[in-house]
Parts: structure tokens; C-alpha cells; sequence
């Protein structure tokens, strides 16, 4: 299934073409402004841990030393590599609609291209030698789906938190009341 290359007869090529589809979906996506919508930004972070949670129940891991520290450690990563997006996203606020926008900045944009490269030759390195390291395959899938849940869920919770300020100090430094508002 994964393997330190294509396997024998294949080119490449079956590793670039995806590869360079992933980067373009990436470039497009995150190049231009979306509107942000603070108050739903926990329904995709829920939803994910629901099928995190659903698909380990469903094959769970091996319950051994090694794939349980796995697991934590793809969660820290991943936590981690959320925490950073998240942080090198860019958020606008409309200053008369508090209306709100967000967008990769051209580090963000770098950095999940790279975690994409390092990704995925971790994981055909990993699974290559899964035998070496005594950790099964199972579960060496299981962390890169726990990385990439927590990665997502984190990186949301960033934004969240930024936006929410931002709205905050947007609400509370209106000024003062407008000439008309004021009686003397």
C-alpha cells in the first residue's frame, strides 16, 4: 500500500500529478479573501472529531506503548501545525460593518505546502519501515488522521480567538457618539 516510492512499473509521475494538484487547489483556495463567520467556526472541528471518534471505534487502534504514543505525539503535531496556520492566517474587519474576512498569508500558504511535502513522505517512509520500528500500519494511519483533525480543529480555534478580540476591540473602540447624539 505505501512504500519509499511508486511501486515497481510505476513512474513518478503517479507521485507529482497528485502532488501538483494539491498545490494549486492550496494557491487558489487560500490566495483570496473568504468572508469569515466567527459564530460557525466550531461546526467543522466538531464534526471532524466525530469522525475521528467514529472511525476509530470502528477499527481501533492497537492499544499498545508504542501506537498510543503515536497518537499523542500526531496530536501534538498536529495541534502545533493548527496553532501556526492559524496564526499566519490573515483577518480583516470591516470597520463601519464589522463584517469579516480571512486569508493565508503568503507564509501560511508556504508552510501547509510544506507540512503537505513532509506529510507524505513521512508517511511513505513510516510505513516502509513500520516493521523496523515495531509500530503497525493501522496505526500509523490512525496518526496521520489524528494529525490532520487535530491540525484543522486547532487552526479554527486560532481564528476563532483572533477574530473574537478583533471584533471585541471593533465593538469597543467606536469613538465618541456622533455630534447629533449628544445633548447639552
Amino acid at each position: 500500500m505505501f512504500g519509499p516510492g511508486p511501486p515497481p512499473g510505476a513512474s513518478w509521475l503517479s507521485y507529482v500529478v497528485p502532488m501538483a494538484a494539491v498545490v494549486a487547489v492550496v494557491l487558489l483556495r487560500n490566495s483570496r479573501p473568504r468572508r469569515l463567520r466567527i459564530e460557525t467556526l466550531w461546526v467543522l472541528p466538531t464534526l471532524y472529531v466525530v469522525l475521528l471518534g467514529s472511525a476509530l471505534a470502528a477499527a481501533p487502534p492497537p492499544i499498545t506503548p508504542v501506537a498510543i504514543g503515536l497518537l499523542i505525539a500526531a496530536f501534538a503535531i498536529g495541534a502545533a501545525i493548527g496553532w501556526q496556520r492559524g496564526r499566519l492566517m490573515q483577518i480583516h474587519i470591516h470597520p463601519e460593518t464589522h463584517d469579516m474576512t480571512s486569508r493565508a498569508s503568503p507564509i501560511g500558504i508556504l508552510f501547509i505546502l510544506g507540512v503537505l511535502v513532509l506529510r507524505y513522505a513521512a508517511r511513505d517512509l513510516l510505513a516502509g519501515n513500520a516493521a523496523m520500528l515495531h509500530v503497525p500500519v493501522i496505526a500509523i494511519g490512525d496518526a496521520f488522521f489524528v494529525l490532520a483533525v487535530a491540525m484543522l480543529a486547532t487552526q479554527r480555534i486560532e481564528v476563532w480567538r483572533r477574530a473574537s478580540h478583533m471584533l471585541a476591540e471593533a465593538g469597543g473602540s467606536t469613538g465618541p457618539p456622533p455630534p447629533s447624539s449628544i445633548v447639552s
